[in-house]
């Protein structure tokens, strides 16, 4: 096919997509089933991960939580069991890939494959960049990208050859623009939302059109992550919250879930506006946070 005809071809595909955009807002979007479906989760012990597993045990899946924390993901399974869901925890240190690799072939040996891998576990220090200790960067990276590759090596052979599954990845609004005090984090969110983005392409490309991808890119969440965190113009929000709107989004196979929506408006004039309005933009939104390395952090 010549240029010119594959450039008409794409405008009349653009036509499309904004059509079935426009027909989606007004007709609600089925959601799949996940009864009967395995779920794995890391960092499933606290916050967003054990709020996305409770989501899950209502819909009666069985929950695979993974977390370093042995207490916080046996509460977590148990809360999941009185909704009725089974649950199974495994003690994981996603900064290390033997223990990955090791829990991964005791999960397909003794569970079955899973079918919804959800890439959660994070770390996050807070530092001024020539603060930051070696250990603390390579932890950050071995846990909030470095993981997801371990990881999801391990579930995504099955999901080929079924050509059947869901990946999902928990990055940030800090996997598009950079924060003060946040290098390493921000670093490896961007490598988080890359490696969602490059994975969807792969997977589309190999005809694996079964396997879906979403990435979680929320604002600050009040869930002790980060401590004390606040904001001028973005919400901080409640974790119930994007706990369920990140399932909904998975239900959905919704690639992109940016919560709140709006941030995707100033992302995309991040792209336009000169630098200087985009300075500016940030000390209006004057956020401040605190984390166990740092506290009462000013971030202008």
């Amino acid at each position: 096919m010549s240029i010119i005809l594959e450039y008409i071809a794409l405008f009349f595909i653009a036509i499309y997509s904004y059509l079935e955009g426009l027909i989606k807002l007004f007709i609600p979007v089925k959601r799949k089933s996940v009864s009967g479906e395995i779920v794995l989760i890391t960092g499933s012990g606290h916050g967003i991960g054990r709020l996305t597993a409770l989501e899950f045990a209502k819909l009666q899946s069985i929950l695979v939580l993974w977390d370093i924390n042995k207490d916080g993901i046996e509460e977590t399974a148990e809360q999941c069991r009185k909704l009725g869901a089974k649950a199974f925890t495994y003690v994981v240190d996603c900064s290390k890939k033997n223990e990955i690799y090791a829990a991964a072939e005791k999960v397909k040996t003794t569970i079955g494959d899973v079918d919804i891998l959800i890439n959660n576990a994070g770390v996050v220090f807070g530092v001024e960049f020539l603060n930051l200790e070696d250990h603390q960067i390579e932890k950050t990276f071995e846990v909030n990208i470095l993981s997801h590759f371990w990881i999801t090596k391990s579930f995504l052979p099955a999901m080929m050859k079924k050509n059947r599954g869901h990946i999902a990845t928990v990055a940030s609004v800090c996997g598009h623009l950079g924060l003060t005090y946040l290098v390493d984090y921000c670093a490896s969110k961007f490598g988080a939302v890359g490696f969602h983005e490059s994975m969807t392409v792969e997977l589309e490309s190999l005809g694996k059109d079964g396997i879906k991808t979403s990435c979680l890119c929320p604002v600050f969440i009040n869930t002790g992550f980060v401590k004390n965190p606040s904001t001028r113009i973005w919400p901080v929000l409640k974790p119930e919250y994007v706990a369920k709107t990140f399932v909904d989004g998975i239900l959905t196979n919704k690639k992109m879930i940016l919560v709140p929506s709006s941030v995707k408006t100033y992302l995309i004039l991040a792209n336009f506006l000169p630098q200087r309005v985009i300075s500016r933009i940030n000390r209006i939104q004057d956020v401040q946070f605190s984390t166990m390395f740092r506290s009462a952090t000013k971030m202008d």
